[in-house]
């Protein structure tokens, strides 16, 4: 009998033993983290700003916020530069889900995604991104037709981005207002082309930010419209040392989207943490545009190049020697039924409500 009490106590240690282990296992396999894999696409070098922040402020706070509860964790593939698509092809690769989420630069889309043109159409009103971002925000959500563009291109709209204080003018020659332009060829992308209309002999050449160095390197053209930050960021100060300050004012030519049909399979969890950090995005590099603008100036002057600022009355005579090109792009909207005369009214509302006066009134003859 002693021999028998001796066994069995050591049979319940060993059965107590496995059974602790066996329940342990268990436990860690019911809080496990589902794996939820996402490929994240710009055809832009990580160089640029917004690429360089969706990388070192996007991907690590939605992981931050998905480990708060543990249920879910995204193993990322970070995919740039061209390695799945190009500058243009962002919009297309997330369409036919060559990249689960990325960010569309919506200025090359004109005709499929015409709302987005709202900032760029509205010149001279508002050198601020952080203002921008937050109207056009505001405007997709009280506007369906915005979302109603990317439902038609296989995907969910999160958050616009505005990258960029105010396009400037840079040239290889000495400018010191619109009279220099004329003639003169001008590289610039989307509606940005057509600020040129009203200058006599002034011819706009489409291209891209990667491009523009070359461009005017090479001769292609006598100028560019692009920004401080990627002034700096691109060297355009080695190519084109003579900077128009004309503040024609920030746009909104991001727009962070996931593949819809990725959407409809994620958690609501991981949709909401997606949506929350879309908006912490919008701000973050609409702060850095803001932060880095005048940074960016002094090394592009550090780098060799000079500044004219245009005066109140110059700034005034260019946006009235324009088309209405704000009025152009409400109408095409609203025989599409987009009500793009009340959104036009709306966001440049938003924007006065802000603090800023428009130079010329967008929206005087799209009523």
């Amino acid at each position: 009998m002693p021999n028998t009490t001796k066994i069995t106590r050591r049979t319940f240690a060993a059965f107590a033993m496995a059974t602790t282990a066996l329940l342990g296992s268990t436990a860690a396999s019911v809080h496990a983290a589902e794996s939820i894999n996402m490929i994240a696409i710009d055809g832009y070098p990580d160089r640029s700003m917004w690429v360089k922040e969706f990388s070192a402020m996007f991907i690590p706070r939605v992981n931050e916020l998905l480990a708060e509860n543990g249920n879910y964790e995204i193993s990322w593939q970070e995919s740039y530069g061209g390695s799945i698509v190009k500058p243009r092809g962002v919009l297309e690769g997330i369409k036919l889900g060559l990249g689960d989420i990325g960010i569309v630069t919506t200025i090359f889309h004109n005709s499929a995604l015409p709302t987005q043109g709202i900032s760029a159409v509205t010149p001279f009103i508002a050198a601020d991104a952080r203002a921008v971002a937050k109207a056009v925000d505001e405007i997709a959500k009280e506007f369906p037709s915005i979302n109603a563009e990317f439902d038609a291109e296989n995907q969910v709209y999160l958050a616009t981005g505005v990258v960029l204080d105010s396009y400037q003018v840079f040239c290889t020659e000495p400018v010191a207002g619109v009279s220099d332009l004329e003639g003169k060829k001008v590289a610039g992308a989307g509606y940005n082309l057509r600020y040129l209309e009203g200058i006599s002999g002034a011819a706009g050449v489409r291209g891209g930010l990667p491009n523009f160095y070359n461009m005017v390197q090479t001769g292609v053209v006598d100028c560019a419209m692009l920004w401080p930050e990627a002034a700096k960021t691109f060297k355009i100060a080695e190519v084109a040392p003579h900077m128009l300050k004309a503040d024609l004012g920030a746009v909104n030519s991001k727009t962070v989207t996931v593949n819809k049909d990725v959407w409809a399979k994620l958690p609501d969890e991981v949709k909401e943490v997606l949506q929350q950090v879309a908006v912490e995005y919008r701000d973050h590099v609409a702060g850095v545009a803001m932060d880095r603008a005048g940074e960016s100036l002094d090394a592009y002057k550090s780098g060799g190049g000079t500044v004219v600022e245009m005066s109140a009355e110059a700034r005034k005579a260019w946006a009235d020697s324009m088309p209405n090109i704000a009025a152009d792009w409400a109408d095409g909207l609203n025989k599409k039924g987009a009500k793009g005369s009340e959104m036009l009214a709306a966001y440049i509302g938003k924007l006065k409500a802000a603090g800023f006066e428009p130079v010329r009134d967008w929206s005087a003859d799209s009523m």
